[in-house]
């Protein structure tokens, strides 16, 4: 840590205090302040190791007291917080003892020839962030948004991403004129139409679209697509999660890109 003194937060109407409730428990905050708040060791440990720097690191007091020494790479400054008022910060079922503030990383650019994950309106924080780590995982390092989509950083979506945000190039709030930029194929799914994914010859790089979890991908994106595919259900259930289905096709494509046949 940069500074040796931490400050020490003990009233509930403390300024800064107030700032963190609204960044940890608004959606779209992170939009207004610049800056994002990740909630958790193992979130804010992976920021650090893509080179991440907290602005801002808080922690629980007693927490802080066990483990400070351990943060000394943090960056920033360190705030600590009465243990009975740090969990009137998250919006966490469970609360974690510790937080980083982070700024909001620049916004990318859109890379046209990069395998892409595309998420067409996606609701769920849950769902998107899950995708986001598949795409990381596999090796399709950019996400693009529609608007209508989940906001990328907000708190949930980031503790469901577990540090695959800061590997990705992600971009968000973006219109169907702006797919017009991609360079590489179109691949949608769909429960009931186009070939099985296990027999498609899939096109390496692409870009796989995943959409609404009740709608699936819109008929305007739908339009765009060279390639749709299905996944095999032999239990017969009517579909799957998307974000599950999600990981099976980026999955299939890794695969055949790594043994050629992509």
């Amino acid at each position: 840590m940069t500074d040796s003194s931490p400050q020490h937060i003990h009233s509930r109407d403390n300024a800064l205090l107030k700032d963190l409730r609204r960044l940890a428990q608004d959606s779209t905050a992170y939009r207004k302040q610049g800056r994002i708040w990740l909630e958790g060791d193992h979130l804010c440990r992976a920021a650090l190791q893509r080179g991440m720097q907290a602005s801002c690191a808080v922690f629980q007091a007693s927490y802080w007291d066990a483990v400070g020494h351990d943060w000394a790479d943090a960056g920033g400054r360190v705030v600590t917080v009465e243990d009975s008022l740090f969990a009137s910060i998250s919006a966490l079922e469970s609360p974690a003892r510790m937080g980083f503030v982070l700024p909001l990383p620049e916004a990318a650019t859109l890379q046209a020839d990069a395998a892409s994950v595309v998420l067409d309106g996606l609701q769920d924080a849950g769902n998107v962030g899950t995708i986001l780590r598949s795409a990381a995982a596999f090796g399709l390092r950019q996400v693009l948004a529609m608007k209508g989509t989940a906001a990328l950083w907000s708190p949930k979506v980031l503790r469901a991403g577990m540090g695959a945000h800061f590997g990705l190039r992600l971009l968000e709030g973006l219109a169907l004129d702006d797919l017009a930029g991609l360079q590489v194929p179109l691949l949608v799914t769909s429960s009931h139409l186009g070939e099985y994914l296990h027999e498609a010859k899939l096109a390496w790089p692409c870009a796989w679209v995943f959409g609404h979890e009740g709608h699936g991908v819109s008929a305007a994106v739908s339009g765009l697509a060279r390639q749709s595919v299905r996944i095999a259900q032999p239990g017969g259930e009517e579909s799957l999660n998307v974000a599950a289905a999600a990981a099976i096709c980026l999955h299939a494509s890794a695969v055949a890109n790594l043994h050629g046949r992509g």
